[in-house]
């Protein structure tokens, strides 16, 4: 799916997202990442069982964003109850979807000036 989207420069957003990839702003990329409106994190490389943990998002966590958006591949998973927790503790909300629906979230929810994360699970072939 392509996305039009206007942007201020500097700004991280998801301009086109397919299964196996998305695009940031110009750049494709084909294995998972976790995208806020000013940070992108490209080493992240959880299994996705992993993703669904509290120790693979500390990255994340430690930006203290307003929400973050778990992107679980093509289908939505249920995370670790440990997860859930720490974002209570934190604040910090915690939308799980699968990626292709975290992707059209986030830029809504980035558009409205808002901390969000979405870090997005990307199946490899």
């Amino acid at each position: 799916m392509k996305m039009t989207l206007e942007h201020a420069a500097g700004r991280h957003l998801i301009t086109g997202h397919g299964p196996g990839w998305v695009r940031i702003n110009q750049t494709c990329h084909r294995h998972n990442l976790v995208v806020m409106p000013d940070t992108l994190i490209t080493d992240w490389a959880p299994t996705l069982t992993e993703a669904l943990s509290a120790g693979s998002l500390a990255p994340v966590l430690a930006r203290t964003p307003d929400i973050i958006l778990l992107g679980t591949g093509p289908t939505r998973l249920t995370p670790d109850q440990g997860l859930l927790q720490q974002c209570m503790a934190q604040g910090i909300g915690l939308e799980i979807m699968d990626t292709p629906a975290a992707c059209r979230t986030y830029n809504v929810i980035a558009s409205e000036g808002r901390k969000v994360a979405a870090a997005l699970v990307l199946p490899s072939d």
